[in-house]
């Protein structure tokens, strides 16, 4: 906790100092990173939802700073984590898909042979961190490793990328009893309060990637009865399990903001909110959203992004600027005063000064490349360029093999639900997103879906499990 002394005294001290001597330099901040899964701002209370109840979470909001325009760096999983730790986008790491993904091996095109797992060459958040003198446990879905569980999972960990405290969970089968705990919130938060407690007197960096709401969804039977009883649960977007699923995931909030509380910690502690891509269309509508999971519309890649840090973000602040994964890496090296070595390759900027109510970052744009198909998918692999209010679609059937969809183009300021395609009377504005696109694939390297000479229609593979 802060503590500030008044002028006299504090010029007091500052005369008693030895001559020459540096005054001791201020703690940096603890960062508390909550990160849902499959999660995007639908079942949030604080972005507008009257079914789904989150009192806990809405106080980030509340009490810090709530971002309108947060996006994943990709509309599925592994992908954003990977950009979470390196603060590069997916086509630069080349982990495109979720790991280990789908070949897809009769589709139109031909899937890239994308990166399996996190190389351990790469300069994480968790080392760069560590290296700075904190604390750092990840708690929750690692996801980067070429295996998904142990022991083939071991070599590529989260403990060799710079994190000292490490519990993996995963998600849970169908078959799993939804009364014990199916996807480890209880666990992860019982971590998580242990761990603060015997580094409270350090800077701590507690990575929390819970596996809610990730399918198969499933909650204790008296917990859904409770919310399928309530008004609005037969609404698509309103999906009972769901909202007893997100009661849980509010639950485990409401007891580490309480242990900050306790710990004297409060002021001391950077805690952000966090999805990694949107919610699965299947499981609920996205209301107001276009699409879910897997799908470059804002239901895919539109989460929320709650930032609290007494003192330094003013409470009750909303930012409609774009932001992306890739800015946590440079924002949070920043915040501890110390930021990102220039020799570092950074795709993020930095929101440090945003958060302390300076201007929004001046970026050109924000962009996604995911050159896969997805069982959940809408359209076939693809790419997006987010350019102030426009924003492009760009399906590659169609830029590869010239078929399937066009280009689309939204103004997502007067049209947030994506329901009118503009592109075919605004040709120069498609021609100049796409050529920004193409520009982005190339600053990173990216890789392209080629035509497949094994192409089938009578053998088009739909089943995608993650």
């Amino acid at each position: 906790m802060r503590h500030f002394l008044p002028p006299p005294l504090l010029l007091a001290l500052l005369v008693v100092a030895a001559p020459g001597r540096a005054a001791p330099a201020a703690r940096p901040p603890n960062f508390l990173f909550i990160l849902g899964d499959d999660l995007g701002t639908p079942p949030i209370s604080a972005y507008g939802s009257t079914y789904y109840r989150t009192p806990h979470i809405d106080t980030l909001a509340r009490d810090g700073m709530k971002f309108t325009a947060a996006y994943a760096a990709c509309p599925v999983c592994s992908p954003t984590r990977g950009a979470l730790m390196t603060g590069q986008y997916p086509a630069r790491t080349r982990i495109t898909d979720f790991i280990s993904g789908n070949p897809f091996p009769f589709q139109l095109l031909k899937q890239p042979d994308w990166q399996k797992f996190l190389p351990l060459a790469a300069s994480t958040l968790a080392e760069e961190l560590a290296a700075r003198g904190y604390a750092t446990a990840l708690f929750g879905k690692w996801h980067l490793a070429r295996a998904y569980t142990g022991p083939e999972s071991i070599a590529e960990g989260p403990d060799r990328q710079g994190f000292q405290e490490v519990f993996i969970t995963h998600k849970p089968k169908s078959t799993d009893d939804p009364e014990k705990d199916a996807h480890g919130v209880a666990a992860t938060t019982a971590r998580a309060l242990d761990f603060m407690e015997r580094n409270r007197a350090r800077p701590f960096f507690l990575y929390l990637p819970h596996n809610t709401i990730h399918s198969p969804i499933m909650a204790p039977r008296a917990l859904v009865a409770k919310h399928r009883a309530r008004p609005g649960s037969d609404r698509p977007e309103n999906n009972p399990v769901i909202a007893a699923m997100m009661e849980q995931f509010d639950d485990s909030v409401g007891r580490i903001l309480a242990k900050l509380d306790a710990l004297g910690l409060r002021e001391d502690t950077v805690v952000i909110f966090n999805g990694d891509n949107g919610g699965l269309f299947a499981d609920a509508a996205q209301v107001p959203h276009r699409g879910g999971k897997a799908q470059l519309h804002e239901g895919g890649i539109r989460v929320p992004l709650l930032i609290r840090w007494p003192g330094v973000v003013a409470a009750g602040r909303v930012s409609g600027t774009p932001v992306s994964t890739v800015d946590f890496f440079p924002t949070l090296l920043e915040l501890t005063g110390r930021p990102a070595a220039p020799t570092l390759t950074i795709d993020g900027v930095s929101l440090a000064t945003h958060l302390r109510g300076g201007p929004a970052p001046d970026r050109p744009a924000i962009f996604w490349h995911y050159p896969h198909y997805h069982a959940s998918g809408d359209g076939g692999p693809a790419g997006a360029v987010r350019a102030g209010d426009w924003k492009l679609v760009e399906y590659y059937e169609h830029t590869v093999a010239k078929t399937g969809r066009p280009p689309e183009l939204y103004n997502l300021r007067a049209d947030p639900g994506e329901t009118k395609n503009l592109a075919a009377s605004d040709p120069a504005r498609v021609a100049n997103l796409l050529s920004m696109l193409a520009a982005h694939r190339g600053a990173t390297n990216a890789q392209m879906p080629s035509v497949n000479p094994a192409y089938d229609p009578a053998k088009l593979k739909t089943r995608n499990l993650h």
